[in-house]
């Protein structure tokens, strides 16, 4: 690997991912000159597949997203670090992006990188698979929130770039993993917004939410251009938003209902 102007680490964090943290690493260790894996207690050959890769893994428990993701972070060394999901592969167009880049005294402190997501055989365009994700940064004064689900990266001060080539995300194996991911997902961001005393509106507002969420992926998102997969997707994104807002009316009334009795 030749000699940048800036060194360069990445940071992924897994659990039972064997079958595709191969082709994520391999899509990086050209570029890395360290990878970081944090692994939350696999049952699978993952451990083994990311030690082909790095010495650099960690078997951890698991506080939770943001949490888990700034261990990571605070081991890495370079001056830039790409956080990467075990699901995601940089494309070769990225690769020569992202060395460029590296190579160049940017303006930027972060980097959002556009996503091309492939689910169910369908590459998507469109809906919420048309988002760039913030994967790219500095790594001096970034740092990740301790939200349980839904993390983002807290940053310097400075300009946030947009890169050209592609993220491919290659996201939920099978259907069955989709209902599990969604309903999981829904329930922490359920909690976590509850542990926040925020309001949801009750099951009016979770039915409000779930239809906005269909009619803003499917119809001003250009999900319908996705086609099947496109309104498949668009369903299960209203369906993880009323599910969200369901689950905190459900925690909000208990408490309510805890406090009742507390008074009998």
């Amino acid at each position: 690997m030749a000699k940048r102007r800036h060194s360069f680490s990445v940071t992924v964090i897994t659990k039972n991912e064997a079958d595709r943290l191969d082709a994520c690493l391999d899509s990086v260790r050209e570029l890395a000159d360290e990878i970081v894996v944090l692994d939350s207690g696999s049952t699978d050959a993952t451990v083994e597949v990311a030690r082909r890769y790095t010495d650099q893994v960690f078997v951890t428990d698991w506080p939770g997203y943001g949490p888990q993701k700034q261990r990571a972070l605070e081991k890495a060394t370079g001056d830039w670090v790409l956080a990467i999901d075990a699901d995601e592969v940089l494309s070769p167009e990225l690769q020569d992006e992202i060395a460029a880049m590296l190579d160049s005294d940017p303006k930027e402190v972060a980097f959002c990188l556009p996503w091309a997501v492939t689910i169910f055989g369908k590459r998507l365009d469109y809906g919420r698979s048309a988002r760039a994700p913030l994967r790219l940064f500095k790594r001096e004064g970034s740092r990740f929130t301790d939200a349980q689900v839904h993390e983002t990266v807290l940053l310097p001060p400075g300009p946030v770039g947009r890169m050209k080539g592609r993220l491919l995300h290659f996201t939920h194996r099978h259907f069955g993993e989709t209902l599990y991911k969604n309903a999981h997902y829904a329930w922490l961001g359920a909690n976590q917004r509850f542990k926040s005393g925020k309001k949801g509106g009750g099951l009016l507002g979770a039915t409000a939410r779930g239809i906005l969420v269909f009619i803003q992926v499917y119809f001003l998102r250009g999900g319908f251009l996705d086609g099947s997969v496109g309104f498949l997707m668009a369903v299960m994104y209203s369906q993880v938003a009323f599910n969200k807002y369901a689950g905190l009316w459900t925690l909000q009334r208990q408490e309510r209902l805890a406090g009742q009795q507390g008074k009998d």
